[in-house]
C-alpha cells in the first residue's frame, strides 16, 4: 500500500506540475513549431521570389538580344526592365536590368541624363558587391559626363574605393571629365595615373590624350 501511495503521490505531483506549467510548455512548443515552419515558409517564399526574378530577367534578356531597332522594341525593353526593378528591387537581377535599360537610354535613346538616373538607382542597390558597384559606378560617371553633369561625374569617379582593375579606367575617365570642365592641370595628372595603371582604351589613345597636353611618353 505504501508503494501504491507513492505512485499515487507521483501521479498527483505530475498533475499539479502540469496545472502550473502545462500552458507555458504548450506555448513554448507552439512558438518553436511556429519558428520552424515560419522559417521554412520564408525560405520557400525567397526561393519562389528568386525564381520569378530570374524568369522576368530572362525575358528581358531575350527581348534585348532580339535588338531594340524599333520604337516598339525599345518600349518593350524599358517595360520589362522596370518590371524587374519594381517587382524584384531587392535582387541583383534588378541592378542588371537597369544596366540594360541604361545602355538603351545611352545608345538608342540618346538620353544620357535618363541613363544617369537609372544608374544612380542601380548604384544604390549594389550592396556589398564591390565588382558590380565599380561597373555601375563607371557607367554612371560616363552617363553623367555625357549629360554635361561634370561635377556629379567627377564625384562619382572619385567616390570609388578599392578600385583594383578599374583604377586605370576611372583615372582616364576622370581626365576626360576634367578636360571637359576646363581643368587641364588636374586632367594631366589623371591621365598620367591612368597610363601608369593601364588605361581602358590602351596606351595609344591615352598617349594621344597626353600628347595633346604636351606630355611625352617618357614623362
Amino acid at each position: 500500500m505504501a508503494e501504491m501511495r507513492t505512485e499515487e503521490e507521483q501521479i498527483e505531483a505530475i498533475k499539479q506540475w502540469w496545472k502550473k506549467n502545462g500552458s507555458s510548455l504548450l506555448i513554448g512548443v507552439g512558438l518553436a513549431l511556429a519558428i520552424v515552419f515560419g522559417w521554412q515558409a520564408w525560405q520557400n517564399h525567397q526561393a519562389n521570389a528568386q525564381a520569378e526574378a530570374a524568369a522576368d530577367f530572362a525575358e528581358l534578356m531575350r527581348q534585348a538580344q532580339q535588338g531594340g531597332d524599333t520604337e516598339e522594341d525599345r518600349e518593350s525593353i524599358a517595360f520589362l526592365a522596370n518590371q524587374v526593378r519594381e517587382e524584384h528591387g531587392g535582387t541583383t537581377y534588378a541592378v542588371y536590368a537597369m544596366l540594360i535599360l541604361a545602355n538603351q537610354q545611352m545608345m538608342a535613346d540618346r538620353d544620357p541624363a535618363a541613363a544617369a538616373e537609372t544608374l544612380q538607382w542601380a548604384l544604390e542597390k549594389t550592396g556589398n558587391s564591390e565588382a558590380l558597384s565599380l561597373v555601375v559606378r563607371t557607367r554612371l560617371a560616363r552617363a553623367q559626363y555625357g549629360a554635361g553633369q561634370y561635377d556629379d561625374a567627377l564625384a562619382t569617379v572619385r567616390g570609388a574605393s578599392d578600385t583594383g582593375a578599374f583604377e586605370g579606367i576611372l583615372a582616364e575617365l576622370e581626365g576626360d571629365i576634367l578636360i571637359a570642365s576646363g581643368d587641364t592641370d588636374a586632367a594631366r595628372d589623371a591621365y598620367i595615373r591612368a597610363r601608369d595603371a593601364g588605361g581602358e582604351a590602351g596606351i595609344g589613345l591615352l598617349q594621344r590624350k597626353l600628347d595633346s597636353l604636351g606630355i611625352g611618353s617618357d614623362a
